[in-house]
């Protein structure tokens, strides 16, 4: 017990988070503090969500706005569903990239709406706005942000989390995470983000897997200062019951629509990179992120890409047979893979157009640097040399605000 209440107070007493309004409802429990080599059983996992008695009654009698997607469940039941049913006043739903209900392709403009089961509002944060302004939070007495997901700096829940904090701090709103598990929370790899490259597919300078759920990183951009002005939201977190960041966790409902799996989830911090090149990753197919190719690369595997409803519209060389690597069965790996990168690359016919969009890859990257190694045929030990020391560096902050071992 004596290990468990030390690791409680070192993280409120932190020097790096003096100063910073934060509630953490941590409900301990011996038995959830394991040996990080140690694996849990799934099954015994609660995430936030689910730990109700720890936050409805920081609800009642309150305006609320959420900011949810199909993530957002409390068992089999999503979380507006179940907080109506306890008679809680909602009246705002914020919706991040691919919308409340899950069907916009990623980058696809979320517009604003009604839902058609409760019809309650909706206001879009992935397009021109993509931070809440003081008349959409007029009345708000509390928002909740509820979404799983997978621990990748370029993913945008992360992005859409920021400026909720952000608005909340300026508009004296407190915020409410329930927290879930980081699928990829079991490393940190890749460049750390320089501010110069700093976009909505890269808010903060950490790696490209940075280790974190969102409740952990919420906690990181206030101790860090990383919100505007310096300001400062006033923060409760509701941690994950009986999870560490060694746990392998299959998520229950898939994190956005071109993530179908926990094959995909492992593989998407490697192959997102590939997205403005000439190669395809699968998009437009029922296994994205799981597969490598295009019409003029070499492979016995073979995919053709195909306009897919809620999944995929206009995917990369529609309709044409793709030739590469049918990465389905890969193991869940504990690095960032750049070998896959280099070997096409390297392999490409026409390498001077293997880049389609090369400011685009700089902002996954964080950087110019990894894409000119790249050209300069650099070997993947030595690129991943160049990011140790920014590592080390992001380790060292990140420890501070760890809740799970």
């Amino acid at each position: 017990m004596s290990r468990t209440l030390n690791y409680f107070h070192t993280h409120i007493s932190s020097p790096v988070m003096s100063g910073i309004k934060i509630t953490l409802l941590y409900i301990i429990y011996v038995s959830s503090f394991v040996s990080c080599s140690q694996a849990q059983s799934t099954s015994s996992i609660i995430v936030g969500a689910e730990q109700m008695e720890s936050y409805l009654p920081m609800l009642k009698s309150k305006n609320i706005a959420l900011v949810v997607n199909p993530t957002s469940t409390v068992k089999e039941t999503h979380l507006v569903d179940t907080l109506l049913s306890h008679n809680i006043t909602i009246k705002t739903i914020f919706a991040p990239e691919h919308g409340f209900r899950g069907n916009a392709d990623a980058g696809e403009t979320v517009k604003d709406g009604k839902d058609s089961k409760t019809s309650l509002p909706i206001i879009s944060l992935y397009g021109k706005n993509k931070k809440p302004h003081p008349g959409q939070l007029k009345g708000i007495d509390l928002v909740i942000f509820d979404i799983q997901d997978v621990g990748v700096r370029f993913y945008t829940y992360i992005s859409t989390m920021h400026y909720v904090m952000e608005a909340c701090a300026e508009n004296n709103i407190p915020l409410l995470i329930l927290d879930r598990p980081n699928p990829n929370g079991h490393y940190t790899d890749g460049p750390v983000l320089k501010e110069t490259y700093r976009s909505f597919v890269g808010m903060h300078p950490i790696p490209v897997v940075h280790g974190l759920t969102v409740g952990e990183l919420a906690l990181m951009i206030n101790g860090e200062a990383w919100l505007k002005n310096e300001v400062r939201c006033e923060l409760t977190v509701i941690p994950v019951k009986n999870w560490n960041h060694q746990t392998p966790y299959p998520l229950p409902v898939k994190p956005s629509p071109n993530l179908p799996n926990a094959v995909a989830i492992n593989l998407y911090p490697s192959l997102c990179f590939f997205e403005p090149t000439q190669m395809s990753i699968g998009r437009g197919t029922y296994f994205p992120f799981q597969v490598i190719g295009s019409p003029k690369s070499e492979g016995n595997f073979t995919f053709t890409p195909k306009s897919i409803d809620g999944m995929s519209k206009y995917p990369k060389h529609e309709n044409e047979k793709c030739y590469g690597s049918d990465l389905r069965k890969a193991e869940r790996t504990n690095c960032l893979n750049i070998d896959y990168l280099l070997s096409y690359y390297n392999n490409y016919p026409d390498k001077e157009n293997f880049f389609t969009n090369a400011k685009f890859f700089n902002l996954l990257a964080g950087n110019a640097t990894f894409q000119q190694q790249i050209k300069d045929g650099l070997s993947a030990e030595q690129i991943k040399q160049s990011w140790q020391k920014d590592l080390l560096s992001y380790r060292k902050t990140r420890s501070h605000y760890l809740l799970y071992p």
